[in-house]
């Protein structure tokens, strides 16, 4: 680990490779597990107001789901996270004609109807961010789902930072990304 302003940062974003490969896992992340995405305080407000652009997209079950629990839910810890669909799917996942699941967040944003690509922890996955009073830990998650995603890495050589590059400058700025650049070619 090591401290970059008010971040504790894991060495494994420097020495994991990790490139997403939707071909093989078919977007797993999105429909496995037992929570939603996490959400920001902020984003509960922003998927308030794209919902009505976000909506024409889902699926008929996903509709229902966010219609009985909301845009958003808030857990017995006062976190917020997307709705499940029966406790599986995220309630924003759609599919494409190979079954792959997509965001329909990020559907609307790249067909221009929004501004705003998707949950920063979706766009950060497979870093997660734990906030603190003090500072924030940033963490390589692994996930036995995103295997493919690792040999992928390994073979085309792009450890989890650069994968997430535009994820990380989202998060936490331009300047901190470049201090993370230097302490990394230090690192090896």
């Amino acid at each position: 680990m090591f401290q970059l302003g008010k971040t504790i940062v894991s060495e494994d974003i420097i020495e994991k490779d990790f490139v997403c490969n939707l071909s093989a896992c078919k977007g797993a992340c999105c429909i496995d597990g037992d929570a939603g995405a996490p959400l920001e305080k902020s984003e509960t407000d922003k998927l308030q107001e794209i919902y009505p652009k976000v909506k024409p997209l889902l699926r008929k079950e996903s509709i229902q789901a966010i219609e009985e629990q909301g845009v958003f839910i808030t857990t017995e810890n006062g976190d917020f996270e997307t709705p499940l669909i029966d406790g599986a799917d995220c309630a924003y996942v759609i599919f494409d004609e190979n079954k792959t699941a997509l965001c329909a967040i990020e559907e609307a944003y790249n067909q221009g109807e929004i501004d705003w690509k998707k949950p920063v922890s979706c766009h950060l996955y497979p870093i997660r961010v734990k906030d603190y009073s003090e500072f924030s830990a940033v963490n390589y998650e692994k996930w036995h789902i995103c295997s493919d995603a690792c040999t992928l890495g390994k073979e085309l050589q792009v450890p989890v930072y650069k994968f997430v590059k535009q994820a990380l400058i989202r998060k936490f700025g331009e300047d901190w990304y470049h201090e993370l650049e230097k302490l990394a070619e230090n690192y090896k």
